[in-house]
């Protein structure tokens, strides 16, 4: 039986290239997300070893859906890579608790429930749990955003701790500035745009391909005795953490 990789936010963006590059190794993939449509568009650009689940993994009935797709397959990689910038509508302390209420549940609450619900399903020994943050989470700039983010930091160590005698690794991936995916989806501007690679040593943005080859090392077997780090992917724009 193909190994089996369940990759959340896994219709656009980095999320798809992980599950395209998961492919091409030989796993059978699932993707999760919130929009069918989008999910059936990455499914046909993946290829027949897809499959994907509509549901949105911030809301633990729905998470359900995904563990039947799983069924009684050991998951070998676990992608936490669900995730967006919630922006705020107003300044009262209800708006503000509202927006990091909404970037909490959106960055961290998908990689916990998800995360909980397939421990039973991770292979022992062998299963690799990653998770994708946020240059955010070291530099700061984003608010909540990046206060969520950087508690998966938190989270990662945890699990690495909680699952190393099951041999079981958990890390995470922190990508810089990225382009072709919709995270800065009518908000980037060409200013931004400069601002942003000239912040980087390599002078050129990230692709969500760059991201897709670190999960490529942390899920083989270069990364087996690799747990509890953060990696950056950022072209130098943040050194050393």
């Amino acid at each position: 039986m193909s190994r089996l990789a369940v990759v959340s936010g896994g219709g656009t963006g980095i999320g798809r290239s992980t599950a395209g590059m998961l492919a091409g190794e030989g796993y059978d993939v699932i993707i999760v997300g919130r929009r069918p449509e989008v999910l059936d568009e990455a499914v046909a650009w993946i290829g027949p070893q897809a499959s994907a689940v509509t549901a949105d993994v911030s809301d633990p009935a729905q998470v359900a859906t995904v563990v039947t797709a799983v069924g009684d397959r050991p998951v070998d990689v676990l992608v936490n890579n669900a995730g967006a910038f919630v922006s705020g509508a107003g300044s009262t302390l209800d708006d503000i608790a509202a927006q990091w209420r909404a970037n909490f549940d959106s960055n961290v609450l998908t990689a916990v429930l998800l995360t909980t619900s397939l421990l039973p399903r991770l292979r022992r020994p062998g299963g690799r749990i990653i998770l994708t943050s946020s240059i955010a989470a070291q530099r700061g700039g984003g608010g909540p955003y990046s206060a969520a983010k950087a508690a998966l930091h938190g989270y990662a160590l945890d699990l690495a701790t909680q699952l190393g005698e099951d041999g079981i690794t958990a890390n995470v991936i922190a990508p810089g500035y990225v382009t072709d995916s919709e995270f800065f989806a009518g908000r980037m501007t060409p200013e931004g745009h400069r601002a942003r690679v000239d912040a980087t040593l390599l002078k050129r943005p990230g692709v969500p391909d760059d991201i897709a080859e670190a999960v490529r090392w942390l899920a083989g077997p270069g990364g087996r005795y690799v747990t509890g780090q953060i990696v950056n992917v950022n072209g130098g724009s943040v050194l050393g953490r």
